[in-house]
């Protein structure tokens, strides 16, 4: 049974993210535009903040508190952990080049999809996605990938928590069509999200497993509706995928 002591320490960690996500949504702030967001007593936020600005973790620019360049050290240590996400970063800089899509690497979360790597090919479709942000599995072309070669109770487990929310009106969003979806995704090797993310925009996602068989992450390739199509959508990319997630593969196993 934590103290009562621990359990205000608990809650006081949890306030400073509270805080930080905020900055982040808000992209940047003063006390009152902060504990207005927050809902929160202004002493209460100064508090955080100090404590923040003092950890250099926070900035603060004229009258607004932004999130320092801290967190970028911490977020390219998270990145460069793992050799396999390192090995995977020039993969993925060879799928933009050859398809002159966008491509990333994805892997999963917390039941939601991260971008670990991303590279914007030369006419590929700019879009809101960052490295860290997440995304729902059940709406994209990787997260279905990774979706697909999860255990059974883990995608059920998923499926409780985060459900199917729609992101289009294309988005899969009934459990059974997407078990039944997932069950092609194993079959044939790869994923479609057919603008079921974003309206306008198709994406193709193979997975990658691990030595032992886990799914590991997925790389995809997206693009808009009138370039990802018949045979180029159908075929050659998913057999460039699927050939260079085997190479991939044959990296981990041979070179971790």
């Amino acid at each position: 049974m934590p103290s009562q002591n621990s359990s205000r320490t608990v809650n006081a960690t949890k306030t400073s993210f509270e805080v930080i996500e905020a900055l982040r949504e808000l992209d940047g702030a003063g006390i009152t535009d902060l504990a207005n967001h927050l809902d929160m007593a202004k002493s209460t936020v100064h508090s955080h903040i100090s404590t923040l600005e003092e950890m250099e973790y926070i900035v603060k620019e004229g009258s607004k508190y932004e999130i320092g360049f801290k967190f970028l050290r911490l977020g390219e240590h998270t990145r460069e952990q793992k050799k396999a996400y390192r090995m995977a970063k020039p993969i993925v800089k060879q799928l933009a080049e050859e398809t002159n899509e966008r491509s990333q690497f994805i892997t999963e979360e917390y039941g939601l999809g991260v971008f670990v790597h991303r590279q914007i090919g030369q006419n590929a479709v700019h879009t809101n996605t960052s490295i860290g942000k997440r995304i729902y599995l059940h709406s994209t072309g990787a997260g279905k990938a990774i979706l697909a070669h999860l255990p059974p109770d883990r995608i059920q487990s998923i499926l409780d928590t985060i459900g199917l929310p729609a992101q289009t009106q294309n988005t899969i969003t009934n459990r059974e069509e997407l078990y039944q979806e997932l069950e092609k995704i194993r079959e044939r090797g790869y994923a479609f999200n057919k603008e079921e993310g974003m309206d306008g925009l198709r994406t193709v996602g193979v997975p990658i497993l691990a030595p032992d068989n886990n799914v590991f992450g997925a790389f995809s390739v997206s693009g808009p509706t009138y370039r990802m199509n018949g045979e180029r959508l159908h075929e050659q990319i998913p057999n460039l995928l699927r050939g260079k997630a085997n190479e991939f593969e044959l990296k981990i196993e041979f070179e971790l």
